[in-house]
């Protein structure tokens, strides 16, 4: 009679202060580098796990199971299909199990690998998470070999080499390579996504790393959207007559993709047309109009942080996920801070003074609570329809009992 043995680890997860993490191998086989966050979102693993806002990282879920939904072809974020979404990696407390969901078409397992995203799982992620609180967050290395065979040097060279996201522009890496347009509009339920048949106004979208829902949002109110690489000129962006411009979310650090975003920026806020941005296009705004970016200890990443309007007083749940911030105190005369975080005080919103110019650092279109933010994207478009002479909607229609 042998003893009893265990099975050797089939991942690995290496921080760049040596700490080693052993588990079980999920998802895609090879080794990738990125910085190491986590997301306390309950639901939308799928959404967040294609959200082109996550390139260069490796996403530590802190809600235990993660893939018992499994994943199907409608919550997909990334429009880019060609750079999918960037996420390095996925850390996960427990293993995957059979999806128990009638829109499930795949397990979350085989939708990995066909993504190219790594796994782990068997990780106590309340202790990383912790870990990431007290120093901030590292760069890391995730492995996944199944026969429990790892060439280390290779993984550590990878590691050494990824130079962490200050300093990075990924904009460029998951942005559209091509113009294109837009009419999909938000998902009903038994119904499906809708499509916008008789669009009244034109929307160009700066496409940082956008979010299908986002674009939805935006054929929600009656936009076709004109969607355009992050590269775009001022020229370019005019060139399709738009009548507003929406400036996209997007992954890495603001202050790189604002050396040629932000002159775009500006040359499009001298045409007095209405700007709207969200997440990175909230940071490029920022330093556009004159303020600072910096990076943050842990960033935000999750669907139930509560921020506060301060033009009115009202909180709203919210979705983020970010790792840079605008600093308000940067912010010059005549730009108002709208929108604080109450977790930390940082700003999550802006507005130009008498101009159809603003941003926030949330996401609206995510819906966690779940229509509270919403209202912005009809700011965004009675912004347009004031400049046209048309009536404007109430930001917060009345529901019927």
């Amino acid at each position: 009679m042998t003893g009893w043995q265990q099975s050797p680890a089939t991942a690995l997860l290496i921080l760049a202060d040596g700490t080693r993490l052993e588990g079980r191998g999920i998802g895609a086989i090879g080794h990738a580098a990125g910085e190491v966050c986590f997301n306390t979102a309950m639901t939308g693993y799928q959404e967040i796990l294609t959200d082109p806002s996550y390139a260069g990282q490796i996403i530590t879920f802190t809600f235990p199971h993660i893939g018992n939904v499994g994943a199907n072809d409608e919550d997909i974020e990334t429009v880019n299909m060609a750079a999918l979404s960037g996420v390095r990696g996925v850390v996960l407390k427990a293993d995957i199990t059979n999806p128990s969901n009638y829109r499930a078409v795949q397990k979350l397992d085989a939708w990995l690998k066909a993504r190219n995203i790594i796994g782990i799982a068997g990780i106590d992620t309340r202790a990383l998470t912790a870990r990431i609180r007290e120093n901030g967050m590292p760069n890391g290395v995730i492995a996944h070999s199944p026969d429990g065979y790892f060439h280390e040097p290779s993984i550590t060279a990878e590691l050494n080499a990824f130079p962490g996201l200050e300093g990075l522009d990924l904009a460029k890496e998951v942005t559209t390579a091509q113009t294109y347009h837009w009419d999909q509009t938000r998902w009903e339920w038994n119904k499906g996504y809708g499509k916008l048949e008789n669009p009244e106004f034109h929307i160009v979208a700066i496409d940082y790393g956008a979010k299908r829902n986002i674009l939805r949002s935006l054929a929600d109110q009656g936009a076709r959207v004109t969607v355009v690489p992050a590269t775009a000129t001022a020229a370019d962006v005019l060139a399709h007559n738009p009548d507003g411009v929406f400036l996209s979310n997007g992954p890495g650090d603001p202050a790189a993709t604002g050396k040629y975003a932000v002159p775009t920026i500006q040359k499009l806020m001298e045409t007095g047309k209405p700007i709207f941005g969200i997440c990175l296009g909230h940071q490029l705004l920022g330093l556009a109009l004159g303020g600072k970016t910096s990076k943050m200890h842990q960033g935000h990443h999750g669907a139930n942080h509560p921020v506060k309007d301060l033009t009115t007083g009202k909180v709203e749940i919210t979705s983020m996920n970010h790792g840079f911030a605008v600093d308000s105190d940067t912010l010059p005369a005549g730009v108002s801070q709208t929108h604080i975080s109450l977790f930390d005080g940082s700003n999550a919103g802006l507005a130009v003074e008498g101009k159809p110019i603003f941003s926030v650092q949330y996401h609206p279109e995510s819906s966690p609570g779940p229509h509270d933010s919403h209202y912005l994207f009809t700011r965004f478009l009675n912004h347009v329809r004031a400049q046209k002479g048309m009536e404007q909607k109430p930001e917060h229609p009345k529901v019927e009992a």
